[in-house]
């Protein structure tokens, strides 16, 4: 699309601050507003297409930050000692950085309409390396600022910057970040956006005690809190922390989406600001000329109809709480006491809103802390009879390795739901694929840790009731993607009826005597149309739905280990999934069929539904993988 951007960006007006003049003249005021008002425009402008085009974003953080954004632009051009990156530690204000890199000459202003579109090169977060004029990679909260400090050591004659928020800083990687930064006296300057806003709600509600100020200011920081859209305060702050020698932070009080009347202070300000919210924004600005650039865009839907599963579509990371919710309203009031669910910011993501809103009692919101969030779940279910419930997104699932060590060796008993698994619709791209899962069943020989991946939503609630209250620790992943009911070739449910699942066993969906394919989870239903579609022409295939991924169905794999091929698909890393270990299992029972496996390979495209033939995991893929093992 040649679409012209209806903003021109030459209105921006290079300036030049110095910090040892904390006070800002009446031009350089007027410089400053000037440009926040035009960099925000542009942010809503663009970042308003994504939901247009059905692919979401994120607004409220990069519109936030624009003030102090502005104020370190005009840094860099007066002086040669700052490193002239603006590290941010919120991934979600990548906005940000495709403004940056097209104010810059980088990419094209008009390119900016592509925001999170597939194959755009501008997804969820930023990429260095993908994007062009991108300066760094950030993703997962707080997990810059240490990285920053390295940038500090290796540049100790310059100031190195770092945006952060109230969402990143409650990740405990900070606190060891600080430390260092303090002990080692490093230029590292923070500017915090402290908003009270992350995805499920306010701090200042769910973590009583949370205060960056106090919290920066015990690690040893200078630590300055200011009202962030006061240019006076704000630039009185960061000249504050520059003309300081070694680490310092501004804590920038701010609503969320300060000025955007339909999302301005909610949680709402976090995600994407809704088309008609952009445009009411925009007329009360006068500019609505701007708004029928909209019309321009539409979700474009993935074409291609599926064979042996149903039109109908189910979340699993919601029917997760739903399942448990079900668990739950068996038991007396006194059994539900034996249970506690932690959140970790994400409970309209993985299901927990479900539990939130019934039962409450069991509900503990908390912030973005996997690591204590997950040990807190453990220490509450180190008692035999009490169980623990935690969830967060899969690629977190690195996050928390350590801690589920300890909670395997203090026997405790944890069921953890990672959503979000494996690649499918995950347009925050690569920093955010959860597929590295099979590393949670990091115990020993002696000790089974089950890793359970429902196909839909029928097996979420069978695997739910069945493993519920097994000791332990469990382990149920789930797609941020919609999947279909799996049918049988009498078009009837699989997972429904009479189906009981069973630990360990593997489901057969379908006998095959040229071969075996053996999915789970969101490419049971791609691999079901491939093998379908390959009957049709008359290549006997069969199909194993491998639910519980890391133990062995002996019955099964001897079955399809003697016939002539055995094709492992998942969305999972190639080189860390089941497909991995699959060959090694048939080889210690000296099985020796020709064997594949195909599973994620390559950084993300961004898009939705289209990473998943970006991995060559569609159903053509599989089709030609098949025939090629066949031969």
């Amino acid at each position: 699309m040649a679409e012209k951007f209806p903003i021109d960006l030459k209105q921006f007006k290079k300036l030049t601050l110095d910090p040892t003049k904390p006070t800002l003249t009446a031009e350089q005021k007027a410089t400053l507003k000037s440009n926040i008002q035009l960099l925000r425009d542009v942010i809503v402008l663009f970042t308003a297409t994504g939901p247009a085009r059905g692919v979401s974003g994120h607004t409220g953080g990069p519109y936030d930050t624009v003030p102090e954004v502005c104020m370190l632009l005009a840094l860099f051009e007066g002086s040669e000692r700052f490193i002239p990156i603006i590290f941010d530690e919120a991934g979600h204000r990548v906005a940000t950085q495709y403004l940056l890199a097209a104010l810059e000459g980088s990419l094209p202003a008009e390119h900016l309409l592509h925001y999170r579109e597939a194959n755009s090169k501008l997804p969820g977060h930023p990429e260095l390396g993908l994007t062009p004029g991108v300066k760094f990679s950030s993703g997962r909260l707080g997990h810059m600022w240490a990285l920053v400090n390295g940038v500090a050591l290796a540049n100790r004659d310059k100031t190195v910057f770092c945006l952060g928020s109230d969402g990143s800083q409650q990740e405990g990687n900070d606190a060891e970040a600080a430390r260092i930064a303090v002990a080692q006296g490093l230029n590292v300057k923070l500017i915090i956006d402290d908003n009270d806003v992350t995805i499920a709600g306010h701090p200042s509600k769910y973590l009583k005690g949370y205060d960056l100020t106090k919290t920066l200011s015990g690690h040893g920081l200078k630590v300055v809190t200011v009202q962030g859209e006061d240019l006076d305060s704000l630039w009185s702050g960061i000249s504050s922390i520059i003309t300081h020698e070694g680490p310092a932070a501004v804590v920038a009080k701010r609503v969320m989406a300060p000025g955007i009347p339909d999302i301005e202070g909610t949680i709402q300000g976090h995600d994407a600001i809704p088309v008609k919210s952009a445009v009411k924004y925009f007329e009360s600005r006068g500019l609505s000329s701007l708004t029928s650039i909209y019309d321009k865009f539409r979700p474009i839907a993935n074409p291609y109809l599926y064979v042996g599963c149903t039109g109908e579509l189910g979340a699993n990371r919601v029917m997760f709480g739903e399942a448990v919710n079900m668990v739950l309203d068996k038991l007396s009031k006194e059994e539900v006491k034996k249970v506690m669910v932690i959140d970790s910011d994400l409970e309209g993501s993985t299901g927990l809103k479900a539990i939130h809103q019934k039962p409450p009692e069991v509900f503990v919101p908390s912030g973005v802390m996997e690591r204590g969030n997950f040990s807190a779940a453990a220490g509450f279910g180190f008692a035999p009879d009490k169980f623990g419930v935690f969830s967060t997104f899969s690629a977190f699932l690195e996050m928390v390795l350590s801690e589920i060590t300890m909670a395997r060796l203090n026997n405790c008993n944890v069921l953890s739901h990672f959503s979000h698994a494996g690649v499918d619709e995950v347009a925050d791209n690569t920093c955010h694929f959860g597929i590295n899962n099979m590393f949670a069943d990091n115990g020993l020989s002696d000790v089974h840790s089950y890793l359970y991946f429902p196909a839909d939503p029928a097996q979420m609630v069978a695997i739910v009731q069945r493993v519920f209250f097994e000791r332990g620790l469990r382990f149920i992943f789930s797609t941020r993607s919609k999947v279909p009911w799996i049918l049988k070739e009498d078009r009837t449910r699989f997972f429904e009826g009479d189906y009981e699942f069973v630990p360990g066993k593997d489901d057969v969906i379908a006998e095959g005597k040229a071969g075996y394919v053996v999915s789970f989870g969101d490419m049971l239903y791609r691999s079901w149309d491939a093998v379908l579609r390959c009957r049709q022409e008359g290549l006997d295939v069969g199909l194993i739905n491998k639910a519980c991924l890391n133990v062995v169905d002996e019955q099964t794999i001897m079955k399809i280990g003697r016939s002539p091929f055995v094709l492992v698909v998942e969305s999972f890393n190639q080189k860390t999934g089941l497909g991995s270990k699959f060959g090694t299992w048939l080889l210690e029972r000296q099985l020796t069929p020709r064997f594949g496996y195909m599973g994620a390979t390559k950084e993300g495209c961004g898009g939705l539904w289209e990473q998943i033939a970006f991995q060559n995991l569609d159903p053509q893929s599989i089709i030609l993988k098949i025939k090629q093992l066949s031969q």
